[in-house]
């Protein structure tokens, strides 16, 4: 695996940083409207300026960037702290779907609103009584005519609330076994059969949603990949999820962990000297960025095993259950530093602390991913 950047790939992260420099948006504004209308322009202003969607085809409206260029945007928007864009399950999970699976009408007609932002995407896999076993999903499909008509309820849906189109997977036949039964729909959210309702989180925040659907309605040409091949695309769009994650998280992380490196040094404990100067927090300070380093490298091995093979493999599951942990370890730690002063409301570290309690849930349960990389990574038997 080498790391070295050809002189092409070094011009493409030059001209990517000194565009960053000169457009950077500000801080993004309190409240989920004014913070929504705030990433929606930006990504408008990525749009224009070529920047969206990287690595889609030339044909539409991508750049047509490597892997490895793809990559290289997905470390510099963290290391320069923009904002996410609004459309960001579109960009990353659905545009990349639609290629791999559609049609040339669906991706006429879907993707260049996706880059735009016109049309905000949410992803409709998880359902209350199915957890992570997306292929047990009761959401139901019954097809009238030219259109699906389907029934049934959705969950931890990010987005829903300003969603457009929804990547549904519902099940379409009852009588076939459980992963050759679900269809990919394309769910049009405007609809009075549908309704989003939100869930509020820990943190306060609500950027999740329950989805319900009363004999909502779908054409026939809203399916992706074909009846019955729901499960195949449904991996594409989980693929993509995990390996687009995994560069930015560990950039991420890398820029947290320096943070509390200098909030360590310049927090006082009970005793009066810095928390850095603690043998115990040192030693936790000192693992940290040992597994800082481990998940950039699997970063890098796990986008050489997607170019070998050109789309994007199980590996990537092992970078976000990795992460997962490490933050969570770094946020106990910023806690442990704080002392007394984390049970204030508006304390910074408090407030990631709780936000980092849904990483092992969100975009995959650490449980699910562990069984994904004993399967597929490892060749392990498959759990019974």
């Amino acid at each position: 695996m080498d790391l070295t950047l050809s002189p092409a790939e070094e011009a493409f992260r030059d001209e990517l940083r000194s565009w960053l420099e000169n457009n950077h948006p500000g801080h993004e504004p309190t409240g989920d409207e004014p913070g929504f209308q705030f990433r929606r322009d930006w990504q408008r202003k990525l749009q224009e300026a070529g920047w969206a969607g990287v690595s889609w085809p030339e044909d539409y409206g991508g750049r047509g960037a490597t892997l490895i260029e793809q990559a290289i945007f997905n470390e510099e928007v963290v290391r320069a702290r923009t904002p996410t864009p609004a459309n960001v399950l579109g960009l990353a999970m659905g545009g990349p779907t639609v290629i791999a699976h559609g049609t040339e009408e669906q991706k006429r007609r879907y993707l260049a609103p996706i880059l735009s932002a016109e049309e905000i995407w949410c992803q409709g896999f998880s359902e209350p009584e199915s957890g992570s076993d997306l292929a047990s999903v009761k959401t139901r499909a019954v097809r009238h005519g030219n259109e699906w008509v389907v029934t049934g309820q959705k969950v931890w849906t990010t987005l829903a609330h300003h969603a457009k189109w929804c990547m549904l997977v519902a099940r379409t036949d009852a009588e076939a076994p459980k992963h050759k039964g679900l269809t990919y729909f394309l769910l049009d959210m405007e609809q009075d059969a549908v309704q989003v309702r939100p869930l509020v989180q820990i943190t306060g925040e609500a950027e999740f949603n329950e989805l319900f659907m009363e004999e909502a309605r779908i054409p026939q040409e809203n399916i992706v990949g074909g009846e019955g091949n729901g499960w195949a695309v449904a991996i594409t769009t989980l693929m993509h999820e995990r390996a687009t994650l995994a560069f930015g998280l560990q950039v991420s992380l890398q820029i947290e962990l320096g943070k509390l490196l200098e909030y360590a040094g310049q927090t006082r404990g009970g005793d009066g000297h810095v928390t850095s100067a603690d043998p115990v927090i040192r030693q936790r300070l000192a693992q940290l960025m040992i597994e800082s380093e481990v998940l950039r490298l699997n970063a890098y091995r796990s986008l050489s095993a997607t170019m070998r093979s050109g789309v994007p493999g199980p590996e990537g599951s092992l970078g976000k259950w990795h992460w997962s942990e490490v933050n969570q370890a770094l946020t106990e730690l910023a806690m442990d530093i704080s002392g007394p002063r984390a049970l204030s409301a508006n304390h910074d570290w408090a407030y990631r602390f709780l936000r980092a309690r849904a990483n092992s849930i969100e975009g995959g349960t650490t449980e699910i991913l562990k069984n994904i990389v004993a399967e597929r990574v490892l060749g392990l038997p498959r759990m019974r």
